[in-house]
């Protein structure tokens, strides 16, 4: 029976203007074998089985997937490992338990390595470019920017408002709704550009969701899908200090990584590694509702929580970052870094990031030392950003927009 056939045969018998005739029997006949191939709207079906490819011995995958992951280290070709995820459940599955975290490999995989905190030893290179036209700011995996199709990790566009700026932070380019499935979070000045605050879509822990704490909903659960995340939870603030007069040298900023604990530098310590996106936010596990139209705020820095519902990555103090000290260069007549060949361009932008500790804590002087985020210019819009352990790709990201905003107060 050709296609058109099928199709005048289903729509008189779901519009009931077929007879009852020999012709109406056998379309009734017709459809009962076809049950399978028929949209759900007009018959029902059997769930579909999964294919040959899931019927693969354990044992064999496990191995083939394990090849995969060790020969493809670095994109493009590191598609491939994302390829096989998306294969079936089974696959998905061997392919999470073999496929590390950005801390133990050192590799970027699955959009949650860009919220898992960065290799201990070697930072992750990347470089961010800037589109002054539509005010967005993109940034990719990589060394500088290359002539073939690199590989974008997180975008975010600038939104003025009257009393302050605001940095939506995507996993796209194109959609930085913060309604959609690929908002991350985001970056909110003051009037003044010396005051921000990250903003994340997901607590940095299962446990960081209390009834008794403040909270609010971005939307109203009619609004949008139960399956996309319904709030912004505040996870660090960026202080600039005031320059008030005019002296010479670079900007001075503090960075207090409320999720953070300073403990996490410490030998044996850990940062907060979530494992997957927020799925589903109900009513029971959800904080207090208010009125729609207000923002939510979980801020970890200024409200007190009980000690019953912290856990240990939120317990202690937080981590504080502040800049390095540069040194004046009398020859160059300038401030100078050592940025190991990673910054070209002189730029009041420029600056590294290190742990800002007290004495009593049992943190060594090369740890203290250690640049946990450097960030500088190379070209016309174009500048690196190398991140490190304790900080994730969204934090380091989320700090360096934060250079970009206007701050006459500071310069």
């Amino acid at each position: 029976m050709s296609f058109k056939g099928i199709v005048r045969e289903l729509k008189e018998i779901k519009d009931g203007t077929g007879s009852t005739s020999k012709k109406g029997v056998e379309g009734k006949r017709w459809l009962s074998r076809n049950r399978s191939h028929i949209a759900p709207d007009v018959a029902l079906f059997k769930p579909i089985q999964q294919g040959n490819w899931a019927n693969l011995p354990p044992e064999l995958l496990l191995d083939i997937i394990r090849r995969v992951e060790e020969s493809e280290s670095s994109w493009p070709a590191r598609t491939v490992v994302v390829f096989c995820a998306s294969v079936c459940k089974s696959w998905r599955d061997v392919t999470k338990e073999i496929v590390k975290t950005p801390e133990e490999c050192g590799r970027l995989t699955f959009p949650i390595s860009l919220k898992q905190p960065g290799p201990r030893d070697e930072p992750i290179q990347c470089f961010i470019k800037r589109d002054r036209s539509t005010s967005t700011y993109r940034l990719y995996f990589g060394l500088t920017p290359s002539e073939e199709s690199d590989k974008l990790l997180l975008a975010a566009k600038k939104i003025r408002r009257a009393t302050s700026t605001d940095f939506v932070v995507s996993l796209v380019a194109d959609d930085f709704s913060r309604a959609s499935n690929t908002y991350v979070g985001r970056l909110r000045s003051n009037f003044l550009g010396t005051k921000f605050t990250i903003y994340d879509c997901e607590p940095p822990n299962d446990a960081a969701v209390h009834h008794n704490s403040r909270s609010s909903r971005r939307f109203n659960t009619r609004q949008v899908s139960p399956r996309l995340p319904a709030y912004n939870y505040s996870v660090a603030t960026i202080s600039y200090e005031l320059n008030v007069l005019r002296t010479r040298g670079p900007r001075r900023m503090n960075c207090v990584m409320s999720s953070i604990p300073v403990s996490s530098i410490q030998e044996g310590g850990t940062a907060p590694t979530p494992t997957s996106f927020p799925q589903c936010y109900d009513d029971k596990s959800s904080s207090l509702r208010i009125s729609e139209g207000k923002d939510l705020a979980l801020n970890f820095s200024s409200r007190k929580l009980s000690s019953s519902s912290l856990t240990p990555p939120l317990s202690g103090e937080p981590l504080v970052l502040k800049n390095k000290a540069p040194r004046w260069h009398e020859q160059l007549q300038c401030w100078c870094l050592n940025f190991k060949g990673r910054v070209t361009v002189a730029s009041v932008k420029n600056f590294q990031l290190v742990a800002n500790v007290y004495p009593s804590l049992n943190i060594s002087a090369a740890e203290q030392e250690k640049v946990i985020l450097q960030f500088g210019k190379i070209g016309k819009d174009i500048f690196t950003m190398d991140y490190r352990y304790p900080l994730t790709a969204f934090q380091a990201f989320s700090i360096c927009l934060s250079s970009f905003d206007s701050k006459p107060a500071c310069e």
